[in-house]
């Protein structure tokens, strides 16, 4: 091997091959070698491009990474403890460009391990819902399963149809300094982080391409259709045509992005408690003007914050009335609720014993030494080996670390563990199997586990070929964790193996479906479209006042000079900001860029349009990620260099020629990729009434009254850019400049899309193609009397001023139209996003507001 990078890496301390005083048994396990010290076969290719690729190569490499992750919108939001306490800012996902890379007789051991332990919980699952015959026999404690909160006797008695009530499945693995593998536990409560894997290797298969052909390891696509179709399989009987929704707590959860992603994926709905409701005895999702059922719902929501009238009454997640809906077996839960009993770390200890009386099997896949405490066998070895466990707790709350505690904190958690030992698992530390992580100045070393997946579907279960790959840094002990793609080697002879087929069951009909979306979908969506309209509108008004700005920076005495103070003064008044430097404006329309908590502001629209993009995500294009992050990256360009260092304001002109290039592809992007659906009809709607009330509080702010002819000359030009039809206007008026025939072309002109009266035309028509649409719905009366006003409109009297120069008509006419729209607005948001009332109940402090 060659002194390159995987040579330097693997000659570090305590990674090379065994000296004469240090046994081979002792060495730990590095995924890239083994303990032989040389490289193992699944790794020769990956080691071959690393020394080509060097520490420069390694660098761009992780730049290019972030890049595609950025395009593609991959964040995870960190929560503050449980749903209570709350989201905080989304966080870019973290993710190693080096593979994982599991070798075919590998996965199949880790395969067949997953399997029987999904096989295993499920038949646990059944019976502590059912006969609990494993109570009665002793199998397991009966404190372990009564005193988890995980265990909900309201679940007692739903059943789900198919062979397996355990639906998903996924365990923590890690490999030990031996190579051996070992399950750190198990999640079955609500399994997430498959969408992220998905996405990881879309990611990496990006900017590894060659190797990843060369590797070609096992695809992940089927493993989605095969959940895709194992979910229609465990609906209710009588379901002809199977409605399927992912329950997600709200776009901002913790796993908000894995829950688009699984539901896009699926190609079935995301909602939200506000989306579904229980009427008559079964589950339906509401959508525009009529209630769609629902037959099956992948929970993603903790089982006990799912129903707050027979779970917790405090829940602001759950549906009203879904645990009756699914002991009736008019819907299907998966996972069922109350599987969380199944991640108790208390059952790990007794699995063992468990695959032998249910399966008639030994553990293939073995869990990290586990002791419970209720024993005292195990209560004496854990308090023996105290600072080389991990203290679990047997129902929720953070793990312990002994060793990294002081000798009195310690002996005070010692004593609390005697004084509870039902509540306490020790499991031990042991060395973990090493990868290497790319750094910018070469190879790190970092301990490795992974999240395996399986789903059931027919008599079995199908496990994903692949993994959420998690690497910790050994030099960083407690520091964040990276993700890293896991690549499983596919047999030569299983070639299609991982084959999606495009059909799978009986031809249907290829008849149009009608779209659903409930209010809050159609809501996001109105809310999409203001704010793109906003930004774009704000960013054009910003682009011409900064124009304006270099024009006579250099010029005070000019007399088209005070047009900058009209301008600036209508970017004040459109925006309802004040300059935080009067002296400075190039610094008051970068701060609009810049500072998203100013309301009214660019960067506040453009943080809104994010949110609401994210809350919609499995409705729209993959490409829009790729514009936001365009943006974002320009924004951070000019945030990241001092005022001082863009006195010229070219960063700036940078800036903001990147947000209304970005603007404009978002815009083009819902006019010709999406369907006509009801979502884009509001979408559309939402553009039109802001492009309407923006036009409208540029043209009072600039025009309410008389500058003098060179400075009106000047203003009505920009306000023509701002509008994008000075083109128009110049063709159609020969460059005459005059107020009045600006207002026929902004105001009145039918045929001009930046015109008032073409956004009144085609709110109308946005209106009438809702399938609840009317004529004489309250939004619809509102645009027709707008309508009304602009047709006896007549734009040579707007045109006149007083003996004051105020243009007093148009003044009053811009004010109402202004008014008029937000109206519209109003009503279309009280007609059509109406969502359920709030649930309380009465408790011990009084009204407690649950949904």
């Amino acid at each position: 091997m060659t002194d390159g990078l995987v040579a330097r890496y693997l000659s570090r301390p305590g990674a090379t091959a065994a000296t004469a005083d240090a046994a081979p048994a002792a060495r730990r396990f590095q995924e890239m070698t083994g303990t032989s010290g040389e490289l193992r076969p699944g790794w020769v290719d990956l080691a071959r491009l690393l020394d080509v690729l060097g520490p420069s190569g390694l660098a761009e490499l992780d730049l290019s990474v972030e890049r595609l992750l950025e395009d593609d919108g991959v964040v995870y939001t960190p929560i503050a403890g449980t749903y209570d306490g709350g989201p905080t800012a989304p966080e870019r996902w973290r993710l190693d460009p080096l593979p994982l890379v599991v070798e075919d007789a590998e996965w199949q051991q880790l395969e067949a391990g997953l399997i029987q332990r999904s096989v295993l919980l499920d038949a646990v699952m059944t019976d502590l819902y059912g006969p609990q015959a494993l109570l009665d026999l002793g199998l397991l404690p009966p404190e372990l399963v009564f005193g988890h909160s995980g265990y909900l006797r309201a679940a007692a008695g739903i059943r789900n149809p198919g062979a397996h009530q355990l639906f998903f499945h996924a365990v923590d693995v890690v490999r030990d300094g031996q190579g051996a593998f070992r399950a750190l536990g198990d999640r079955s409560q609500a399994p997430s982080g498959a969408g992220y894997a998905l996405a990881d290797r879309r990611v990496v298969s990006r900017v590894l391409p060659d190797l990843f052909r060369r590797s070609a390891p096992r695809g992940l696509g089927a493993f989605f259709h095969t959940m895709r179709s194992a979910l229609i399989s465990v609906a209710p009987r009588t379901a002809e045509d199977p409605r399927v929704v992912v329950l997600s707590p709200d776009t901002h959860s913790e796993s908000g992005f894995d829950h688009a992603l699984l539901a896009s994926t699926l190609g079935v709905p995301l909602v939200e408690t506000a989306d579904l409701t229980v009427r008559h005895g079964r589950l339906w999702m509401l959508s525009v003007g009529r209630l769609e059922p629902v037959d099956v719902v992948v929970r993603r929501v903790d089982a006990d914050w799912s129903d707050p009238l027979e779970l917790r009454p405090t829940s602001r997640y759950g549906v009203v009335g879904l645990t009756e809906v699914a002991r009736r077996g008019a819907v299907s839960v998966v996972n069922p609720i109350g599987s969380g009993l199944l991640e108790s770390p208390g059952l790990l200890p007794f699995l063992p014993e468990l695959a032998g009386a249910i399966l008639g099997e030994s553990l293939k896949l073995p869990s990290q030494p586990s002791f419970w405490c209720g024993r005292p066998i195990d209560l004496d070895h854990v308090l023996a080996h105290f600072e080389q466990m991990v203290l679990l707790p047997t129902d929720r709350g953070r793990s312990i670390h002994p060793a990294r505690l002081s000798r009195a904190e310690q002996a005070a958690w010692r004593d609390r563990v005697r004084a509870e030992p039902h509540r306490w698992v020790g499991q031990s530390i042991s060395d973990l199997a090493e990868a290497p992580i790319a750094d910018p100045t070469g190879l790190r070393s970092g301990q490795v586990s992974m999240r395996l997946f399986s789903v059931a579907h027919g008599s079995g279960y199908v496990a994903m070929p692949g993994a959420l790959g998690r690497t910790q840094d050994v030099a960083i002990p407690g520091g964040p964790s990276v993700a890293k793609d896991v690549w499983v080697q596919a047999p030569r002879r299983s070639a299609g193996r991982d084959r999606v087929w495009l059909y799978e069951g009986p031809t249907v009909t290829p008849v149009p479906v009608e779209s659903t979306s409930s209010p809050r979908v159609l809501e996001d969506m109105f809310w999409l479209g203001r704010y793109a309209e906003r930004a774009e509108d704000l960013i054009r008004l910003l682009n011409v006042t900064r124009e304006r700005i270099d024009e006579f920076r250099f010029r005070p005495d000019h007399p088209g000079a005070g047009t900058v103070p009209v301008l600036l003064a209508a970017v004040s008044a459109v925006t309802g900001t004040r300059p935080s430097a009067p002296g400075d404006p190039l610094r008051y329309l970068r701060d609009l860029l810049l500072d998203g908590a100013d309301p009214g502001s660019v960067a506040q629209s453009l943080t809104g349009l994010r949110s609401a993009a994210r809350a919609v995500r499995d409705q729209l294009s993959d490409d829009t990620w790729i514009v936001l992050a365009g943006m974002d990256r320009a924004i951070a360009e000019l945030a990241a260099a001092p005022d001082s260092a863009d006195g010229g304001g070219i960063l700036l002109e940078s800036a903001q020629a990147a947000v209304l290039t970005g603007m404009l592809a978002l815009s083009g992007m819902a006019a010709e990729n999406m369907v006509r659906d009801p979502g884009w009809h509001f979408l559309d709607l939402g553009h039109r009434i802001e492009r309407a009330q923006q036009l409208t509080a540029l043209l009072r702010a600039t025009l309410r009254r008389s500058h003098g002819p060179a400075v009106d000359s000047l203003v009505v030009e920009s306000v023509l850019t701002v509008g994008e039809s000075g083109v128009t206007y110049r063709r159609r008026y020969r460059g005459r400049i005059q107020i009045a025939t600006m207002l026929e072309l902004l105001l009145l002109d039918p045929g001009n899309p930046r015109s008032v009266a073409y956004q009144v035309a085609q709110a109308r028509t946005d209106l009438r193609a809702l399938p609840v649409g009317s004529a004489t719905s309250r939004p619809a009366r509102r645009l027709e009397e707008i309508d009304a006003v602009l047709r006896r409109c007549r734009p040579e009297e707007l045109e006149v001023e007083n003996e004051i120069g105020e243009r007093v008509e148009l003044t009053a006419l811009l004010d109402g139209l202004n008014d008029a729209f937000r109206a519209v607005a109003d009503a279309t948001t009280a007609q059509h996003f109406w969502r359920p009332a709030p649930m309380v109940s009465f408790g011990l402090d009084g009204l407690v507001e649950t949904r």
